[in-house]
C-alpha cells in the first residue's frame, strides 16, 4: 500500500527524521487558517499517490494566506495522471542549499534490499539516473545485517553525500523495517542554509502481506478509496479502477496487462484490473465478476483465462454461480483456453445465458467486448 505524502513524513518524524512543519486539509478556507498559522509563506502540494507532481502543477509556492486559499482552491479537485486530488498538504518553505536524492527499495529477485543514493535529488532525478548512471549509487544492503553506521557511511561516499546524512540513512532503514515497508524514498533530502538536514518529500510502500503485524495500518488507510476497490479488498481480489467502459477479468498479472493492451487496442478503454490470480477458486470467480458488474461505468466484460493452475471448468462454475447470484445487466464475454477449456466452455454453453459470449482467441474476445460496449 501506497502512503500519502503526508503520511510517509509522519513515519520520518517519529523515527526522529528532521521535516518541515505541515498540516493536510481538504478545505480552500481551512488552508488559509493553516498558512496563517505556518507565518503565511507556504508549499501548497497535492496529496496523490503518484509522482511528477510538481510538473503537473500539484506544487506550488503561496506568498501569503489569501494566496494559500487560492492556490489550493486551483489544485484540489483536479486530476494527477488519473489521480484526482482530494487534501493538500502546506508546508513552511526552506531555504535550501543543496538537494539530495535516498531511497530502500525491495530487490525481489536478489532476495535483497537495495539502497540507491545521489548527490542530485529533485525533480530531475530520474533525467540523471537515465543520462548519467555513474551519478546514481546502487548499494546491496543485507536484510540480516541492516543499515549499520558502517553501511551508511558506505553509502554515504559511494552517493557523494555530507556525512551529516548518514544518520538520517539509518533512521530510513528503521522505517523500512519498523514498518514492514518495501520502499522508504526521501526525493529530495536537503541540507538547509542553516546546515540542517531535511526531508522535505517522501514515499513510503507498505507490504501488504504483512497487515497482520501492523495493527496501527488502519490509520493509514485512504478514507477516499474507491468503494469498488474497496469492496474487492474485502473479498481478497486484486482490483484497480480504470476510467474505461470494458470490465476486465483474468487469471495472472501479465495476462490482465496484456489483455487491457488488447483492448485499447480495440478502440476501447479498459474499465478495470482485475485478476483472479493462478489458483482462483469458483467464489473468486464469482466475487470478481460481481464487482466488475456491479461498477456503473463498465458497458461489457471480458473475462480471459488462460487454464493452468486454475482450471477453466472452475471458472465456468464461478461465471455460472455470478450469474445466478447477481442481475446481469451488461454483456459478457468469456475467452477459455488451457487446462479443462472444452469443459469449461460446455458448462457456460449449457447455462446458455442470453448475455454470455464465447470466444476462442484474445483478439476475438477483445474484439467484441469493445463492440458489445460500444452499442450497450
Amino acid at each position: 500500500m501506497d502512503l500519502y505524502e503526508h503520511q510517509a513524513r509522519q513515519l520520518f518524524e517519529e523515527y526522529g527524521i528532521l521535516v518541515p512543519r505541515a498540516e493536510v486539509t481538504d478545505s480552500p478556507r481551512r488552508a488559509r487558517v493553516i498558512a496563517r498559522g505556518l507565518g503565511g509563506r507556504v508549499v501548497v502540494k497535492a496529496q496523490v499517490r503518484t509522482g511528477g507532481r510538481g510538473k503537473a502543477g500539484g506544487v506550488r509556492l503561496a506568498e501569503d494566506p489569501a494566496a494559500a486559499e487560492r492556490t489550493a482552491r486551483q489544485i484540489l479537485g483536479t486530476d494527477i495522471k488519473g489521480h484526482p486530488v482530494r487534501a493538500v498538504m502546506l508546508a513552511q518553505p526552506v531555504d535550501i542549499e543543496s538537494e539530495f536524492y535516498v531511497s530502500y527499495v525491495l530487490d525481489r529477485a536478489a532476495g535483497r534490499f537495495l539502497a540507491i543514493a545521489s548527490a542530485e535529488g529533485g525533480t530531475e532525478i530520474e533525467e540523471v539516473a537515465a543520462t548519467r548512471p555513474e551519478a546514481v549509487a546502487r548499494i546491496p544492503v543485507d536484510p540480516a545485517e541492516g543499515v549499520t553506521s558502517a553501511k551508511a557511511t558506505e553509502i554515504v561516499r559511494a552517493a557523494g553525500l555530507p556525512p551529516r546524512t548518514a544518520d538520517i540513512l539509518i533512521r530510513l532503514w528503521q522505517v523500512l523495517t519498523g514498518e514492514d515497508a518495501v520502499l522508504v524514498e526521501v526525493n529530495p533530502l536537503v541540507r538547509t542554509t542553516r546546515g540542517q538536514i531535511m526531508a522535505l518529500d517522501g514515499k513510503v510502500t507498505l507490504d501488504d502481506n504483512a497487515r497482520f503485524r501492523q495493527a496501527r495500518r488502519g490509520e493509514q488507510e485512504d478514507p477516499h478509496t474507491d468503494p469498488l476497490e474497496a469492496a474487492a479488498a474485502a473479498r481478497g481480489i486484486d482490483y484497480v479502477k480504470l476510467d474505461g467502459e470494458v470490465g476486465v477479468i483474468g487469471n495472472g498479472a501479465g495476462l490482465v496487462m496484456a489483455t487491457l493492451d488488447v483492448v485499447a487496442g480495440c478502440g476501447a478503454r479498459p474499465a478495470n484490473f482485475l485478476d483472479i490470480g493462478g489458483g482462483a477458486s469458483a467464489r473468486i470467480m464469482s466475487d470478481g465478476l460481481s464487482v466488475v458488474l456491479s461498477d456503473p461505468d463498465v458497458r461489457s466484460v471480458l473475462v480471459n483465462v488462460f487454464g493452468g493452475i486454475t482450471a477453466c471448468d472452475t471458472v465456468a462454475d464461478g461465471i455460472v454461480r455470478a450469474l445466478d447470484t447477481v442481475r446481469a445487466t451488461k454483456p459478457l464475454v468469456v475467452r477459455l483456453d488451457g487446462n479443462n477449456a472444452a469443459r469449461g466452455r460446455a458448462v457456460l454453453g449449457d447455462r446458455a445465458h442470453p448475455l454470455v459470449h464465447q470466444a476462442t482467441t484474445m483478439d476475438e474476445a477483445a474484439r467484441l467486448a469493445a463492440r458489445l460496449a460500444d452499442t450497450t
